[in-house]
């Protein structure tokens, strides 16, 4: 078995912080769901304005909203506006990651979907 990526997001931008919360990124359903994110799944955040790189999991947010939330402590390791990546991954044996192609979106500047394909 091997730990592969599964879907990533990119041009994600930060909508909002929540320092006072449980912890975790809020992410617009609509995103969620176009990613193959589940609610709950463990993701690795990359900002892509000051170099930090976390690992949190997902809530899911408001349809679409436009809604990338940093909560609890990780709303310290970023501002308003900051670019991110976020990526999934999943456990896959060897047979299925010789035809895995990893799912990618694209996001627009109020985190509207502009593209997406598999590669």
């Amino acid at each position: 078995m091997r730990i592969m990526l599964k879907s990533k997001i990119s041009n994600a931008t930060i909508t909002d912080l929540q320092l006072h919360y449980k912890g975790s990124i809020t992410i617009d359903e609509d995103i969620m769901v176009r990613a193959n994110l589940l609610e709950g799944e463990r993701v690795d955040v990359l900002n892509l304005n000051n170099g930090v790189r976390l690992q949190t999991y997902v809530i899911k947010g408001e349809n679409k909203s436009g809604l990338i939330c940093l909560n609890g402590p990780a709303a310290r390791l970023g501002y308003k506006g900051d670019k991110l990546v976020i990526i999934s991954y999943g456990l896959f044996d060897e047979k299925e990651c010789v035809q895995l192609k990893g799912l990618y979106l694209e996001l627009g500047e109020k985190n509207e979907v502009k593209n997406s394909y598999l590669a």
